[in-house]
């Protein structure tokens, strides 16, 4: 009987030292979980502001301003636009 008892202690202990294995894997998988979706989160809300620089670089006033000051452009003279018109065939 006394055997007996030392293969069941040992298989308790087997057992038990396999469940606080298994809970501090879950716990550390748990963790690395809320991580990723912390940086996802950040990424996401990063992601957000670039779209609003990139619609706001990308206004026709913006765009036009530019060109007129980095690149000397300007609207053509109304009196120096000629305007074609193409006939059907």
């Amino acid at each position: 009987m006394s055997r007996l008892n030392v293969v069941l202690l040992l298989l308790v202990i087997a057992s038990a030292i396999s469940v606080i294995t298994s809970q501090h894997r879950a716990r550390r998988l748990f963790t690395e979980v809320e991580g990723a979706q912390a940086a996802a989160t950040k990424l996401n809300e990063e992601w957000t502001q670039l779209q609003l620089e990139q619609g706001t670089w990308a206004t026709n006033k913006r765009i036009e301003s530019v060109a007129a000051r980095r690149l000397g452009m300007r609207a053509p003279d109304p009196s120096n636009t000629v305007v074609i018109t193409l006939e059907p065939k």
